[in-house]
């Protein structure tokens, strides 16, 4: 079925600027998006998603009300919401398996929905810029066309979104100070080359981390030995417009895998996932197969 704006079917053919340009409720919608300032969001409610992972809840979840994900330069992030059920994901993308990931997004939405009549399915895009490589416009066109090819109708509703409240359904620009647990090794899995992972049970409102595998990365004591200016410009995809934290992020993350060459022997005792619940102070706590 068609990826529909107020009703309307999308002519792919054209420029995804064209596209904003032809419904101006769009291009209002996106400019009002980007004028508002960044809130700061903390840990109470929050699951934060990065790089190559997605998460989906429903508004009946009584520890995460908030998913959020920043840091997209040539990535985007993608909000796609059930409006009967509420049930909503966020996935932080990068062009490694489009068509796949919007195909595993759109079962595990659908798998809240099934019990719904009416609502209808919504997607928020947002995410890359006028890049020398043109990387941004292909991710763009990538998710344009694979949401296209869906069987079910899929509305675009938004351009320009960096967290939403699954309770309200409301999309805001946000800044997350507290990225959860188990950063580094998160960074670690995408990577190595990871595909698209979903890290959350809504059911039973668990954080899930791994099981990972990966093989030692390769060089990896070559790059910790090189400055942030040779980093910077060979492993992003867009060096002018990373955050300032890129580097520092980066190095932590190698000298992870430095430390962990084999995740599965020291991270993952009997190759079972790493687990965490919020707390009533909103903080992640890790949860131990003995007390489940």
């Amino acid at each position: 079925m068609p990826l529909l704006i107020n009703g309307e079917r999308i002519d792919l053919a054209q420029p995804p600027g064209e596209v904003v340009r032809t419904y101006p409720h769009l291009e209002e919608k996106t400019r009002v998006l980007r004028g508002q300032p960044a809130q700061t969001v903390g840990p109470k409610g929050l699951l934060y998603i990065q790089q190559r992972e997605f998460a989906v809840t429903t508004p009946k979840d009584g520890s995460v009300s908030i998913l959020g994900s920043d840091d997209a330069t040539t990535c985007h992030l993608v909000v796609l919401r059930h409006t009967g059920s509420g049930a909503t994901c966020l996935t932080h993308c990068d062009g490694s398996n489009t068509q796949a990931e919007v195909s595993l997004i759109m079962s595990a939405v659908k798998s809240f929905s099934n019990d719904t009549e009416c609502g209808r399915l919504e997607v928020h895009l947002v995410g890359g810029f006028n890049d020398d490589r043109q990387l941004s416009q292909k991710l763009t066109n990538q998710l344009l066309r694979a949401f296209d090819l869906q069987q079910d109708d899929v509305h675009i509703v938004t351009f320009c979104v960096t967290a939403v409240n699954v309770k309200t359904a409301e999309i805001f620009h946000a800044t997350f100070p507290d990225k959860g647990p188990d950063e580094d090794l998160r960074s670690a899995h995408m990577l190595t080359g990871a595909p698209m992972t979903n890290i959350y049970d809504a059911k039973t409102e668990q954080l899930h981390i791994g099981p990972y595998f990966w093989m030692p990365f390769p060089h990896v004591d070559f790059w910790l030995n090189q400055d942030d200016k040779q980093i910077l410009q060979n492993l992003s995809t867009s060096p002018l417009a990373e955050p300032p934290h890129f580097v520092s992020h980066l190095r932590s993350t190698l000298m992870f895998l430095k430390e962990h060459p084999f995740p599965a022997d020291s991270l993952f005792p009997n190759r079972k996932p790493r687990l965490y619940k919020k707390t009533e102070e909103g903080l992640w706590e890790r949860v131990h197969f003995e007390t489940i």
